[in-house]
C-alpha cells in the first residue's frame, strides 16, 4: 500500500495572522485528527477528546467576544478553520462549522445581553451547539414547520420532531425553530434556546449515513418541552429572519468544508501521481493524469476564491447573499468532481477502503444537499440576478 502524505494547502491572499492560524489548524488536523479518521468513519463516532481539543485551541468560539471566553476574531477565521479541518476530515470541519457559523453567529446577531452572557462562555469552553430547523415535511421549504409552541405563563411548551440535526449527539445546547402562531404562517416561526436537560426534550435516533459518518446527525423529540420565556431568540415571530440570515452565513461555511475536502483529495491525487510507477515512469508524467490534475487544481482555487470573497464581504458588512450561494453551489460541485477523479487516478486501489480517497467522495455528496440544495442555490442566484 502506497501511503502519500498530503501536500500543504495553497495560500490565497492571507495576512500573516491568518496564515499563522491556518498553519496551526493544519498541523493539529494532520497530527491529531488524521490518525483517527478511518476508525471514526467506520464506527460513526467522533472522539470526545478531539472535541475537547477543539475547545482548548479556541476553535469553538472564534467570533465570541474575549470577555465571554472567545477569541473575538473574524468570520473569515472560522472559514479558515473549517477548511483546514475538512482537508483531513470533513466530519471535523462540520462540527466546528455549525458551532461557529450557525449557533454562535445566531447568538451574536440575535441574542440579548443576558442570553449571550449565559451561553457564550459555555459555547466557547465546553458546550457543543446544534441548530435544528429541518423536519420531515420541511426541507427546502424550510418554513413548512409542523413543530408548535404555545405560551403558558412564563414559559413556552414545544411539541414536534426535528430531523437532520448536525451535532445532535454531542450537543448540550440547541437552537430550535417552532411555530408559536400558526395563523400567521411563517411569521409565527420563533427560535428557541434549548438546553439538553430541559424537561420534554430528547435526542432521538442517530442517522446511519453514507458520508461524514463521524459527524452525528440526529432527530430531536419535543414532547411538551418546557422552554423559559427568556429563551426566545430575537422576538416571537422573527424566527424566519433568524433562520434565513444565519443560513446565508452557514452556506459559506459549507463552501469552506467543500474546498477543504477537495484540496485534501487533490493532495492525495498529486502525491500518488508522483509515486505510482507505470511503464517505467511516474504516472504523473502522462498527460492523461497531469491534465486532469491541472484542471482540478484550477477549479479548487476558483472555488476557494468564491468562498473567501463571500466571507470577506460578510466581515465587511456588505451584501453577500448571492456570493454565498455561488460559493456553496460551486464548491460542492468541485468537491464531488475532484473526489471522483482522484479515485480514477488511484485506479482499483482508490475503490478500496485501504486507501483514503474513497471517503472523500462519500463525504462530498452531502455538500449538494444540506444547508440548501444546489437547486435552491441556483434559484437564489437566478432571483438576485434578475431582481
Amino acid at each position: 500500500m502506497i501511503e502519500t502524505p498530503p501536500a500543504p494547502s495553497p495560500l490565497t491572499e492571507l495576512s500573516d495572522e491568518e496564515q499563522m492560524f491556518r498553519e496551526t489548524v493544519s498541523e493539529f488536523a494532520t497530527t491529531r485528527i488524521r490518525p483517527h479518521v478511518p476508525e471514526m468513519d467506520q464506527t460513526a463516532h467522533f472522539r470526545s477528546d478531539l472535541i475537547e481539543d477543539f475547545f482548548r485551541l479556541g476553535l469553538m468560539g472564534i467570533q465570541i467576544p474575549e470577555r465571554l471566553g472567545g477569541s473575538e476574531s473574524t468570520f473569515f477565521m472560522s472559514i479558515l478553520a473549517v477548511e483546514e479541518l475538512s482537508r483531513v476530515d470533513p466530519s471535523a470541519g462540520v462540527i466546528v462549522d455549525v458551532q461557529n457559523t450557525l449557533v454562535n453567529n445566531a447568538l451574536l446577531r440575535w441574542g440579548n445581553r443576558e442570553q449571550q452572557d449565559k451561553y457564550m462562555p459555555l459555547l466557547a469552553a465546553k458546550w457543543v451547539g446544534s441548530y435544528a430547523l429541518s423536519e420531515a415535511t420541511s426541507g427546502s421549504d424550510a418554513f413548512a414547520l409542523e413543530a408548535k409552541a404555545r405560551k403558558e405563563g412564563e414559559k413556552f411548551i414545544l411539541n414536534g420532531r426535528k430531523l437532520w440535526t448536525t451535532n445532535g449527539h454531542e450537543a448540550s445546547f440547541f437552537i430550535v425553530f417552532a411555530n408559536a402562531d400558526a395563523t400567521k404562517g411563517y411569521k409565527g416561526i420563533t427560535a428557541f434556546l434549548i438546553e439538553r436537560d430541559f424537561p420534554g426534550f430528547t435526542v432521538g435516533k442517530k442517522e446511519d449515513k453514507l458520508g461524514i459518518r463521524a459527524s452525528s446527525t440526529c432527530e430531536l423529540l419535543l414532547d411538551d418541552c418546557e422552554v423559559p420565556e427568556q429563551n426566545v431568540l430575537g422576538q416571537v415571530g422573527t424566527g424566519y429572519k433568524v433562520a434565513i440570515e444565519t443560513l446565508n452565513e452557514g452556506r459559506i461555511g459549507i463552501g469552506a468544508q467543500m474546498i477543504g475536502l477537495a484540496q485534501g483529495a487533490l493532495d492525495y491525487g498529486i502525491g500518488y501521481a508522483r509515486e505510482r510507477q507505470a511503464f517505467g515512469q511516474p504516472i504523473g508524467s502522462f498527460q492523461g493524469v497531469s491534465f486532469p490534475l491541472a484542471e482540478m487544481a484550477t477549479e479548487v482555487e476558483a472555488a476557494r476564491l468564491l468562498v473567501y470573497n463571500a466571507a470577506r464581504l460578510k466581515d465587511a458588512g456588505k451584501s453577500f447573499v448571492k456570493q454565498a450561494a455561488m460559493a456553496k453551489y460551486f464548491s460542492s460541485v468541485v468537491a464531488e468532481k475532484v473526489a471522483s477523479q482522484v479515485i480514477d487516478i488511484y485506479g482499483g486501489y482508490g475503490y478500496t477502503r485501504d486507501y483514503p480517497v474513497e471517503k472523500y467522495l462519500r463525504d462530498a455528496k452531502i455538500g449538494k444537499i444540506y444547508e440548501g440544495t444546489s437547486n435552491m442555490q441556483l434559484a437564489t442566484i437566478g432571483k438576485l440576478l434578475l431582481k
